[in-house]
């Protein structure tokens, strides 16, 4: 008869297993220390920036770009800044562009989900439709300006106009990515339990493609602050307000490359600023409820 005695070092390999398949189940409640968060999250992009800073100004001290039309001092594109700070323009240039975007994301976002889950549940719409939405996704948003200037003429509307022909296809496809990545036992289980129709789709599609539906929600936002900045500059008319496109071509009229610099860091501080409190959450909020993000 084969003896069930276990040796120390077999209860040892038994007891570390448990505790590593407890490790496995535990989730992790505990908010990391402040001093933690600050050297992993905060301190890294802190020295990114002041490492191009300190480039920036290297190449003007050491005069291997000496000429201010072609490259300003951070000093001057900062006393830019603060001029149209203190002229109380800097947060119209900012709001101008920043309204207009999110209004036209938002309209994006109302027409391109129904029109990714149609999409994805009518095989016959899909072939069609499909290679026409991957098409105008990798077309420049620029290209539209210039029609769409001639169709709607110079206000608002064509700012919309660029920014749906820009946003719409990068949302649609990302839904229509993540309902693709859905199990289709998830459907079957949602059928048994009666969830069909409408009911199935709001209740066991959406949910379960949330991952790639936020990220085509990113890329759309990012395709309508490129596609608005691209007609901003191209169209600019005084009855449209300044927006920081046009303050970016108005430095370009003017030849003045600080105005210019205080374009480029304004938008791209919008866009990251928009990304990290809005977007990024979002996907981290997603992917944690899905046990996908990975804690460190």
């Amino acid at each position: 008869m084969a003896s069930t005695d276990t040796t120390p070092k077999d209860a040892e390999d038994l007891a570390g297993l448990e505790a590593g398949l407890d490790a496995l189940e535990t989730v992790q409640t505990t908010r990391k220390p402040l001093r933690q968060t600050l050297t992993q999250k905060v301190l890294p992009p802190v020295v990114a920036v002041a490492l191009v800073l300190a480039v920036w100004q290297s190449l003007i001290t050491f005069e291997v770009v000496d000429d201010p039309t072609k490259l300003p001092a951070p000093a001057d594109v900062w006393a830019v800044l603060e001029k149209a700070w203190l002229q109380g323009e800097l947060l119209g240039y900012i709001w101008t562009s920043v309204s207009r975007g999110l209004l036209g994301f938002c309209l994006a976002l109302l027409i391109a989900t129904p029109l990714g889950l149609l999409l994805a549940r009518v095989k016959l719409i899909r072939a069609a439709i499909g290679p026409v939405l991957s098409g105008l996704q990798s077309l420049p948003s620029v290209a539209w300006v210039p029609p769409a200037v001639i169709w709607l003429g110079l206000n608002n509307q064509m700012m919309y106009a660029v920014i749906l022909l820009g946003a719409v296809p990068s949302i649609a496809n990302g839904l229509l990515s993540g309902v693709d990545q859905v199990p289709p036992l998830f459907q079957r289980a949602g059928r048994t339990l009666g969830a069909t129709g409408l009911k199935g789709t709001w209740h066991i599609t959406l949910p379960a493609a949330l991952p790639g539906y936020v990220a085509g929600l990113k890329q759309g936002w990012a395709f309508s602050w490129r596609s608005l900045m691209a007609a901003e500059i191209i169209a600019s008319f005084p009855d449209l307000g300044v927006g920081l496109g046009q303050l970016l071509e108005n430095g370009r009229n003017a030849s003045d490359m600080a105005m210019v610099f205080e374009a480029i860091l304004l938008i791209l501080t919008v866009g990251i600023a928009i990304d990290l409190l809005i977007f990024s959450p979002l996907e981290r909020r997603v992917l944690r409820t899905r046990g996908l993000l990975v804690k460190s």
